[in-house]
């Protein structure tokens, strides 16, 4: 059974017999990642979400040190392998396969670009929501997003999906009540908050997202930074 581990933010690790994988790795400068950069296991590809420094984060230079692909939208997988990574680029509503597994990107309402130490700020393409697909089983990282009601219709069409990791931070993203709609919307499995705490305007009470998804009959987990489980 394939391993989610959170990192802190909205980076997400999965490990599978087919190897490791990382959303949004924003980890060097995360007040609450679990761990460093360096103490990751080997990584068979990187998922990015968005351009923002708070996702995109380690991803060169990790994808460098492992020798693996950066896996995003057009825009953005071609800026990282202008920084000397292997890329995948990609578009919404298009899937890659291999052998870590299967990836299909679905549209976010958000925005998407990078500002280098120079200050300059680089157009990263669309933001995306990530459906990955490992031994059968699709988790679902829905990016940053506010509210949108295809969100059903993404539901609809991948009936499979075993976790959804929802962001409830607000103000640059759902809040918790929109989240939870979402999480209705989407009708997973198991939820998981994600992209909340990390800086004083994203903080809530992931409790209280829990139990508004109990009380829509959709079942929630809270997982601490470094939590992990079986799915």
């Amino acid at each position: 059974m394939p391993t989610l581990s959170y990192i802190g933010h909205s980076c997400c690790l999965v490990e599978s017999e087919a190897g490791a994988v990382i959303f949004d790795p924003f980890i060097t400068g995360n007040p609450l990642a679990s761990l460093k950069a360096e103490d990751l296991p080997e990584l068979a590809a990187i998922f990015l979400t968005h351009g923002h420094n708070d996702h995109l984060g380690d991803a060169i230079d990790l994808a460098k040190k492992n020798d693996c692909p950066v896996v995003a939208t057009y825009e953005l997988a071609a800026y990282c392998q202008s920084k000397g990574t292997q890329a995948v680029t990609m578009n919404i509503g298009g899937t890659y396969k291999d052998e870590w597994g299967q990836i299909k990107l679905v549209q976010a309402w958000h925005s998407s670009s990078y500002q280098e130490e120079s200050g300059n700020v680089i157009y990263t393409g669309m933001p995306t929501g990530i459906l990955y697909t490992i031994e059968g089983k699709t988790v679902y990282h829905l990016g940053d997003t506010g509210l949108f009601s295809d969100l059903g219709l993404i539901g609809t069409r991948n009936s499979k999906i075993e976790v959804a990791l929802v962001p409830i931070g607000d103000h640059f993203t759902m809040g918790i009540d929109d989240a939870v709609e979402a999480v209705r919307l989407i009708s997973p499995r198991l939820a998981i908050p994600v992209h909340y705490n990390t800086f004083p305007p994203i903080e809530q009470d992931p409790a209280d997202f829990k139990k508004k998804c109990k009380a829509i009959g959709s079942e929630a987990k809270v997982l601490d930074p470094g939590g992990s489980f079986e799915y």
